[in-house]
């Protein structure tokens, strides 16, 4: 039986100003990464974003960025591995709170924009990342970029991870997500998005930008809420799914 997580950032609105499609989202996602103060949302937008998750029953995880509400987390900030280590447990602690406080669980972290590139490509900042989940609790899950240091710092901290695939952003030959800053870097067009989803779930392919393919395994699949057209994508890759037989559901649900 082939089986896949669909995750989606939420959550992300803030004070007065609102990003995303959150609830239209909820029903056809399995497991969203919510935002936890640093690059987006806030205490209230927290609350709201569990509440919705717990009545959906999707399951949840904290999204901790680096603090950049202005750039929203997508700025390469300078910050000493010590801090993303405190940043981290900071963020999923106060997301955590709201959890408790609904009466569901935490699920699994995800780390956000460029402390996600930063921790893709260096195994000393995938490290601080890993063992600040570890600290804080050693049975929540860390979302890993498939076939990234993330994945072997998780293993070398000893706390369980799953390999994330991103349904709708263009992949290097080496199998990194290629900059947002690069044209061609965030894909648009539904029926090529639901197909390369397709690929990756069931052959564990996708073609990178250069036309190289890339191998991957991927327990999630990344699908974005707040571009144009979300939603529809979304419900186009959930219909591709189904009709290949794949089984939708969260990886902590077994």
């Amino acid at each position: 039986m082939v089986r896949i997580d669909l995750n989606c950032d939420m959550g992300e609105s803030f004070g007065v100003y609102t990003l995303g499609y959150d609830e239209e989202a909820l029903p056809f996602i399995t497991s969203i990464n919510a935002a936890c103060g640093f690059h987006a949302s806030d205490p209230l937008t927290m609350q709201r974003i569990v509440g919705l998750a717990k009545k959906y029953g999707v399951a949840i995880g904290a999204h901790p960025g680096y603090p950049d509400l202005v750039g929203f987390g997508r700025r390469e900030l300078a910050a000493s591995l010590e801090e993303i280590q405190a940043d981290v447990i900071y963020q999923i602690g106060a997301l955590d709170a709201f959890c408790r406080a609904s009466g569901v669980r935490l699920q699994h972290v995800k780390v956000h924009g460029a402390l996600y590139n930063r921790a893709e490509k260096d195994l000393a900042t995938a490290l601080a990342i890993a063992t600040a989940v570890k600290q804080v609790d050693p049975e929540l899950y860390l979302v890993c970029l498939a076939n990234s240091p993330m994945v072997e710092a998780a293993k070398q901290v000893g706390i369980p991870y799953v390999e994330e695939a991103f349904a709708d952003r263009a992949y290097t030959a080496e199998g990194k997500l290629v900059s947002r800053k690069v044209a061609g870097s965030v894909l648009h067009d539904v029926e090529e998005v639901a197909q390369r989803v397709i690929r990756m779930v069931t052959e564990g392919k996708v073609t990178a930008i250069d036309g190289t393919e890339v191998s991957l395994k991927p327990d999630t699949i990344c699908v974005h809420g707040d571009t144009p057209g979300a939603v529809e994508m979304i419900k186009a890759i959930r219909a591709r799914l189904a009709l290949a037989g794949v089984v939708v559901k969260a990886f902590g649900v077994r």
